[in-house]
């Protein structure tokens, strides 16, 4: 039987991979601090995520290992928060390192989280991963720091992949989807600041089988964005919200409204005003076939169903 290792799996995506692998027959193995948020179908493996433990036997013998592991960028960025945002991300990945070093038998890959946020703020042109530019902030030095921390050692016959993940629009309480459907759905779904910004984003369903394309696909290794091709403003993006949500009008939000929001909301106006305009120029030139490409189709969709809905066909 397969066997996948998750860290972090008891987030949302986290949750959401370990039931698609499960469908599909494979074992799953997950490892988190907390049993709290898991999939049921997931076996449970406690960590502290600092130190070696009995988890570390769990990576024996396995197909693959996925890191979602890392404190929610969704919080205000004082020195405390970004310490804990860029500490939880490398110390993790540091500490899978080290336990596939002293592996027996290690997994034939291992995927990495990263984030399309490691580009700049794009508006003039998209970001693949040949002619992408690399950006200037916290975010960015976190991002560059994270796949530092991955990339630095050699793992021998271990294919190593960063998944520069764009924004994964699932249908669950808490999300990204969730939160902008209900403030459509009151009125305040306008454009934010200008509009211009592009938003790019991924279907949950085609998250979960892009990770599968780049296990099963041996020929992969590397830096990968994990993106729809079709990214779209800010404008564009909640016109399409205010469409699924009934609302023909949308209050826009003004920069400085925005700062107000977000300080009240404990977050950061960086999550909405950055353009990321992300292409899956490495994913479509292998192959990979993308079952929602535009946002319309992606948001009918994740409409009709609250929770799990995921069918594992390729």
């Amino acid at each position: 039987m397969k066997t996948i290792v998750i860290f972090g799996a008891n987030g949302f995506l986290g949750r959401y991979l370990s039931d698609w692998f499960a469908e599909l027959g494979w074992r799953v193995i997950g490892v988190a601090r907390k049993k709290s948020g898991m999939s049921e179908r997931a076996q449970f493996e406690p960590w502290d995520a600092q130190s070696l433990g009995p988890w570390v036997e769990a990576l024996e013998g396995a197909t693959a290992v996925v890191n979602l592991a890392g404190r929610s960028v969704n919080c205000r960025y004082h020195q405390k928060n970004r310490d804990l945002i860029l500490t939880s991300r490398v110390q993790t990945t540091e500490l899978i390192d080290a336990a596939l070093r002293q592996s027996q038998n290690p997994p034939e890959v291992w995927l990495n989280s990263s984030t399309a946020t490691i580009y700049r703020h794009a508006e003039d042109r998209p970001q693949s991963e040949s002619t992408g530019e690399i950006g200037k902030g916290f975010s960015v030095e976190v991002a560059q720091a994270w796949e530092q921390a991955f990339f630095k050692n050699e793992l021998p016959g271990v294919r190593k992949i960063a998944l520069r993940t764009a924004m994964v629009l699932g249908n669950e309480p808490g999300t990204v989807f969730d939160y902008l459907f209900k403030i459509s759905q009151l009125g305040l779904g306008g454009k934010m600041s200008h509009g211009r910004q592009r938003v790019s984003w991924i279907h949950l369903e085609d998250f979960c089988r892009a990770l599968l394309f780049l296990i099963e696909n041996k020929q992969t290794s590397g830096s990968y964005n994990i993106a729809a091709p079709e990214a779209v403003t800010n404008e564009e993006c909640m016109a399409e919200f205010r469409k699924i949500s009934g609302r023909s009008f949308g209050l826009p939000a003004s920069r400085w409204m925005l700062e107000i929001g977000t300080f009240l909301m404990r977050t950061e106006t960086e999550l909405v005003l950055k353009s990321r305009w992300v292409v899956p120029e490495r994913l479509s030139e292998e192959g990979f076939r993308f079952r929602y490409s535009d946002l319309r189709s992606c948001l009918e969709d994740l409409i009709k169903d609250q929770g799990l809905k995921i069918s594992p066909k390729k």
